[in-house]
């Protein structure tokens, strides 16, 4: 079975996940720009139980920075690890920069590019999405 692991910055969070990634999703929206401290955040949904902790349980902080949604980043270094809805349960979006290994997953759309940094240009051909993108049910 195909596995992933990922760790971040000061590696004291370290995971992984099992089976194949789904498509990396790019989001211009302005809480993912001041929670990466970037032009976008890179995701990718995982099943829950398809994720496991392997170290730093007690250094991850979480953040709920609109009703429901929850940004867990490492409370020593900061890097931003994983995000969470409570009306997507059972789902992680991890952080793609984090994995260790090459990444089979490519991006495959633009999200909230009605409020992207003016400052980043869009140079791919990627779908782009005004707002919100409605996942589909194996891209959650």
């Amino acid at each position: 079975m195909q596995s992933y692991t990922g760790s971040c910055l000061c590696g004291g969070i370290a995971f992984e996940v099992r089976g194949p990634l789904a498509p990396i999703q790019v989001c211009h929206c302005q809480q993912c720009r001041k929670a990466q401290g970037a032009p976008f955040a890179t995701n990718t949904p995982v099943e829950e139980a398809a994720f496991e902790l392997l170290s730093g349980r007690q250094l991850i902080t979480e953040y709920e920075s609109s009703p429901g949604k929850f940004r867990a980043f490492c409370g020593r270094c900061g890097s931003p690890v994983y995000s969470r809805k409570a009306d997507l349960p059972g789902v992680l979006r991890i952080r793609a920069g984090l994995f260790n290994e090459p990444l089979e997953a490519r991006p495959v759309f633009h999200a909230y590019t009605g409020s992207k940094a003016n400052w980043w240009p869009i140079l791919d051909d990627l779908p782009r999405f005004a707002e919100a993108w409605k996942p589909e049910p194996t891209l959650r």
